[in-house]
């Protein structure tokens, strides 16, 4: 058997498809019931977070497990496999390990170092325990990735390279001043008593924040939740839990609201963040005017329309597909047109020819590399008049700062259009962690984790050679058996001391014979490689499959029984 993961993740596809792919805590269930049941896997665990989904699998056969963990994957997120299929990543075996060992660290983070992903791997592997679907592969597997984790945090300063997501949405929201000062005197808004709703509202406690009002569709775990606020040593916050519906109100009060619910739909919608910003202000909230295109496009350019100018932008454009946006635009002339251009507007009389009989190729020459050279300088043709100032609608400060850490999203993307409203989600904080910088230490995590996996690999490879020592050491045990047997009947005189020590002789004859070959072939399966010293034990030896099987099974069920007292 062998480890097979197939998964997506912030980092293979957008968020609009990790939103789609969400799955709820009834459809991890159903998904690990359904891989279990498919045939090429005997064990499954689902790893499911904000930013990834991960079906983890003890596999048979590479090829058909990966087919078959791909169309469950589709199945239960309810995105069609074509659609799902390009933003898949799959692992395998060694880099299977290696891969969630990453993952523990926060190596594979959105931001990198962040700690609240072992939580998660350990809420994972108990629904994993609870079901029955974690066998002594993923049991191994999981626990080595959780303390793996926990070597990297306390062993080297990842934490240092990034935050937790909530710290590292906040710092977004105050954009750029430090998170105590910004929230100091603040009133928050947070929507859900989950664990990452939690994290939010005991990182703002922390913070400083004056007040927490905590909204949950079941109004006892709001209650415990700011029953803990309120009664913890290390925060002096006012809190108090309300019902959903009381939220349209709350957000009217509320400085910062940070939402992270399980809802399919959306919590806020743009409707009811703009009437809450009215009620705040008691002004409506005016929709900020985006234009359409790319982000930063300048002004359509007044160059090439006065009268009698030399240059054809749209030929232009047509011939080299030149953005006609800006005044760069005529970046993409030829160096003639330019030329010609640039003695129009000196001279202030309309079209020049483009070449001059009385100039000389040299001057010519000398006058279009002049001309190359400033367009490749300041990516427009040099001219007297000014540039056309471009007036922006001013943006007030943020009246009402929203931390959107759900997926699918709880917050209407739309309210990013808002005046007076600052919104953070999955995405903008994907974008910006993209350019955060990488801290020394996440070289010390790498080398931590591939040490880790050489040696859970190679203690892999020892381990399935396991039930073959065992068979081995039980058919001789049961030879010894057999020959003292025949020993009792040959000569029935002998006393029980005498038969005493024939037995214990020819069992020592017999351990010390299987000793050095039986820990040198567990050696050897360690290494790289090492796999077909098991089946060269089994044919040296003759041993019955079904024996070693039946020792493996053994072992699994043990394992299982385990696990099962741990759960």
């Amino acid at each position: 058997m062998s480890l097979l993961v197939v998964g997506l993740s912030h980092r293979s596809a957008p968020v609009s498809v990790l939103e789609r792919a969400a799955l709820s805590a009834d459809a991890q269930i159903k998904l690990l019931q359904d891989t279990l049941a498919a045939e090429p896997a005997t064990e499954a665990s689902v790893l499911a977070t904000c930013n990834r989904i991960e079906l983890y699998a003890d596999v048979d056969k590479f090829h058909a497990g990966v087919a078959e963990l791909s169309t469950l994957l589709a199945q239960h997120s309810g995105v069609g496999l074509e659609e799902l299929t390009p933003y898949l990543y799959v692992h395998y075996e060694d880099r299977a390990v290696h891969h969630l060992f990453s993952v523990a660290c926060g190596l594979d983070s959105m931001v990198v170092g962040e700690g609240q992903i072992l939580g998660q791997m350990k809420d994972a592997l108990a629904t994993a325990q609870e079901l029955h679907t974690a066998g002594r592969l993923l049991n191994d597997l999981f626990q080595q990735a959780l303390r793996v984790g926990k070597r990297a945090h306390s062993e080297t300063g990842i934490d240092r390279a990034g935050q937790s997501l909530v710290t590292f949405g906040l710092e977004q929201l105050s954009s750029g001043a430090p998170v105590d000062t910004w929230i100091k005197g603040k009133k928050a808004l947070v929507i859900g008593a989950g664990s990452m709703s939690s994290l939010a509202a005991v990182t703002l406690a922390r913070a400083g924040i004056a007040e927490i009002v905590i909204a949950n569709r079941t109004l006892d775990r709001a209650e415990r939740l700011a029953q803990i606020l309120t009664d913890g040593d290390d925060t002096d916050v006012l809190a108090r839990a309300v019902p959903m519906d009381s939220v349209p109100v709350e957000l009217t009060r509320a400085d910062i609201a940070v939402s992270c619910t399980g809802a399919t739909g959306l919590v806020l919608t743009a409707e009811s963040v703009a009437a809450a910003v009215e009620g705040r202000t008691g002004t409506p909230a005016v929709v900020r005017d985006i234009p359409a295109g790319p982000a930063g496009q300048l002004a359509p350019t007044s160059v090439g329309t006065e009268d009698g100018c030399p240059l054809d932008l749209s030929a232009v454009q047509a011939a080299t597909g030149f953005s006609l946006m800006g005044e760069a635009a005529v970046a993409g002339m030829d160096a003639a047109t330019l030329e010609q251009h640039a003695a129009w507007v000196d001279k202030g009389t309309g079209t020049v020819e483009r070449r001059d009989s009385r100039r000389t190729p040299d001057a010519d020459a000398e006058l279009i590399t002049a001309l190359a050279a400033a367009v490749a300088t300041v990516g427009r043709v040099p001219e007297r008049r000014r540039p056309e100032p471009v007036v922006e609608a001013p943006r007030p400060a943020p009246v009402l700062a929203l931390l959107d850490l759900a997926m699918p999203r709880d917050i209407d993307a739309a309210v990013h259009r808002l005046l007076g409203v600052r919104l953070v989600d999955i995405e903008s904080l994907a974008e910006a962690s993209a350019d955060a910088p990488m801290a020394a230490d996440v070289d010390q995590v790498r080398r931590i984790v591939s040490d880790e996996v050489a040696a859970f690999s190679a203690a892999l490879r020892a381990a399935h050679i396991t039930p073959t020592v065992v068979a081995l050491r039980t058919m001789a045990a049961d030879l010894v058996a057999n020959e003292i047997a025949r020993l009792d009947g040959r000569l029935p005189d002998l006393d029980d001391k005498q038969r005493g020590e024939i037995t214990q002789t020819v069992r020592r004859v017999v351990d010390k014979l299987l000793h050095a070959p039986t820990v040198r072939v567990k050696q050897l399966a360690a290494e790289p490689g090492g796999a077909g010293y098991a089946d060269a034990l089994r044919t040296l030896f003759d041993l019955d499959p079904e024996t070693v099987a039946s020792v493996s099974r053994a072992e699994n069920n043990n394992e299982n029984a385990k696990n099962r007292g741990r759960a």
